[in-house]
């Protein structure tokens, strides 16, 4: 009999995802590959063997009875690096005051610069990596992180160089992000701050990041200025990502169309125009349904509009200290409950796209044999209970290329 180093048996409903490795649209975000009372097979960290009675001699074996068992979640928009917590602004949030009034009175992302900057990379790695342990804890193996809360050479560099050290000590997988181009630092007019990006700050990601992103909004940088940044990212190497039309309609999501982004984010006021033009070039559309719930808006993203109209659709929690989860499970519901996601489709864009958002749809996302063994075993009978038992953790077991932490 063959040995393998772990098998996962008689899991109640098992989703392979499988299916193309492109982003799902449309129908596509609802087919599961829900096996019944089957087992997975792992060996030197991937998947080796899926199916009903398989017959291995297995250093570790799970019985999965009863369970739900699913790729682990991916986050593809986070800002997991930084220093200082905001809970001070839930009282001007409850008495309506917007965002960008609090940014005028001292807190918002500036509150967050001054202390990251303070912080030494000792402690900004400390905190960031326990941010990272409860990410785990709840299912998510793969995360993207961005910078932002340096917005100086100096700095920004630092939160990459944090970054690298995360992904080269945590167990689970990181993917950097360049968002130098998160706002316009109290020290410098927007073009100095934009020259200091491209020609001091650009050069030296290298090694340090994969995607660059901007922060495109009324107010912060503009669609002439964003596109500036990111074609220079392109220069380096860098794919494009971007904020596009969170706050306004800016034309965020049909510059991301032009450029070739990998990812436009947010999206809660596109136009038809730019949801056609992601639509047709297959550009993930990342959705934060996190960030409205926690900024008490009315209007979250419209995902069935997106859906319907063949954006292929990803879910992250936007980790940040304006909204602190690192919760996947808790993203899900919200899509569903808020959003009019299926079950089905929140897990495709909670799994696959987000995968496909952050470039790594070839090694995870699915439950595929040749893939990396990033598995959850979650307390649920079938994949429907995931969004119907809320507030609570789910997941027993992960599963990170084949070791189970």
């Amino acid at each position: 009999m063959e040995s393998v180093d772990l098998v996962i048996t008689h899991a109640s409903e098992l989703l392979t995802l499988k299916g193309p490795q492109k982003p799902r649209v449309r129908q596509q975000m609802r087919n599961l590959g829900v096996l019944k009372d089957c087992s997975l097979a792992v060996h030197d960290g991937l998947i080796v063997d899926i199916g009903r009675n398989l017959r291995y001699q297995a250093d570790t074996v799970i019985d999965a009875a009863g369970k739900l068992v699913m790729p682990g979640f991916v986050d593809p928009h986070t800002h997991v690096v930084f220093a200082g917590s905001r809970e001070f602004e839930l009282n001007l949030k409850l008495a309506g005051v917007p965002y960008m009034e609090v940014l005028k009175r001292g807190g918002g992302i500036f509150y967050t610069v001054e202390k990251t900057r303070k912080a030494s990379p000792n402690q900004l790695l400390s905190q960031s990596k326990k941010r990272l342990d409860t990410m785990l804890r709840y299912g998510t193996t793969t995360c993207e992180a961005k910078t932002g809360y340096g917005l100086d050479v100096k700095n920004e560099l630092k939160l990459l160089k944090v970054q690298r050290s995360l992904y080269e000590t945590h167990p689970m997988d990181l993917v950097s992000t360049f968002l130098g181009a998160h706002a316009i630092p109290k020290e410098m007019d927007a073009e100095q701050y934009i020259t200091s990006i491209i020609e001091e700050m650009l050069p030296k990601t290298q090694g340090l990041a994969q995607f660059c992103d901007v922060f495109c909004e009324k107010g912060i940088f503009s669609i002439a200025q964003s596109k500036k940044i990111l074609l220079a990212g392109k220069r380096y190497g860098l794919q494009p990502k971007i904020h596009a039309d969170e706050i306004v309609n800016t034309g965020g999501a049909l510059l991301a169309s032009k450029i070739g982004a990998i990812s436009a984010d947010h999206l809660l006021q596109s136009s038809d125009a730019g949801l056609r033009a992601l639509a047709k070039n297959r550009i993930v559309g990342v959705l934060l349904p996190g960030t409205p719930f926690c900024l008490m808006m009315e209007h979250y993203a419209p995902a069935r509009k997106l859906i319907d109209g063949g954006v292929p659709v990803a879910l992250a929690t936007d980790l940040n200290p304006n909204c602190w989860t690192e919760n996947m499970q808790m993203i899900i519901q919200l899509a569903c409950l808020k959003m009019q996601m299926t079950p089905a489709e929140a897990i495709v864009a909670s799994t696959f796209n987000a995968a496909c958002a952050i470039g790594m749809q070839q090694y995870i996302g699915s439950l595929e044999v040749g893939k990396h063994a990033d598995i959850i075993i979650l307390d649920c009978p079938n994949h429907q209970f995931l969004p119907y038992h809320f507030g609570v953790n789910l997941v027993q077991t992960v599963v990170k290329r084949g070791v189970v932490l």
